[in-house]
């Protein structure tokens, strides 16, 4: 359990939420989201789509049903979240 875990719970949003931190830099799909968490597709469909809404997360559709899912590295929110987490675990290392 990391620092983000132990202050806010391990939940299906957090999981999604790291594992999104963890490949800032590449886009990536729901099945591979929900294969790295071991997540359903439908509880990574679910909790994401919140992270849409705020701006956290871009989709891109591909085609009619492939969609892509990035986070916002543009979007300040984003930007702030990233900063946490890493002071947090910066922290928590120092312990």
């Amino acid at each position: 359990m990391d620092a983000l875990e132990e202050i806010f719970g391990k939940t299906a949003q957090m999981t999604v939420l790291k594992n999104l931190i963890s490949h800032r830099d590449e886009s990536t799909y729901l099945s591979g989201i929900a294969e790295e968490t071991g997540l359903s597709h439908s509880s990574v469909a679910r909790v994401i789509s919140p992270l849409i809404k705020s701006g956290i997360v871009i989709e891109k559709p591909l085609g009619k049903q492939i969609r892509t899912f990035r986070l916002n590295l543009e979007d300040e929110k984003t930007q702030l979240i990233l900063d946490f987490y890493k002071k947090l675990n910066e922290k928590a290392g120092k312990q």
